[in-house]
């Protein structure tokens, strides 16, 4: 059992992270509202499920594949009870088959390490090269919960406001897949 804080609306008083900074900066500047809790180290969705009740809502998969030569990246969300079928999401790309990327990769390019990845990356330069790709499902809930960049930090933020006010400022327009 995982301790989870009680939900704040208000940003944290210190930062982890030069990511997690960046992200509530950003989510004041874009006027979105958002729901948080602070945590005891969280890495498996299975350690999110006293997030998800704290929150009243679903905590997305963030994850970070590559293809064999590491030449390029993917960024997928997905819901938090789906299982990842690697083959699935190659099909709905047309692409090779992936595989998850190195604790290092995702340190240098998302800012964040295993169990942190979040579609907050990508506000870092280095997240450029890193497709970013939503499972359909997501696109209709009506909350997104994710990491802040941290595996101790998670918001509830409206889909609506990571699709229309966030993705749009960092200029990523996502490839949504069905799988």
């Amino acid at each position: 059992m995982v301790l989870v804080s009680e939900a704040f609306t208000a940003v944290p008083a210190t930062y982890s992270t030069p990511l997690q900074a960046k992200v509530y900066q950003i989510l004041e500047e874009l006027g979105m509202d958002f729901e948080r809790v602070e945590t005891e180290e969280v890495i498996t969705m299975e350690d999110c499920k006293q997030i998800n009740e704290r929150l009243d809502m679903e905590m997305v998969k963030t994850l970070f594949l590559c293809n064999r030569q590491k030449t390029n990246f993917y960024l997928f969300v997905t819901c938090g009870d789906k299982p990842f079928k690697s083959k699935e999401f190659s099909q709905a790309l047309e692409i090779p088959r992936v595989s998850f990327a190195s604790a290092e990769q995702m340190d240098e390019m998302l800012g964040t390490k295993i169990g942190a990845a979040t579609i907050f990356s990508t506000l870092l330069q280095e997240a450029k090269k890193v497709q970013l790709v939503l499972d359909k499902d997501v696109c209709q809930q009506e909350y997104y919960g994710c990491s802040d960049g941290t595996t101790t930090g998670y918001l509830k933020l409206r889909t609506e406001d990571v699709l229309q006010k966030f993705l749009p400022y960092v200029k990523r327009q996502p490839k949504i897949i069905e799988v």
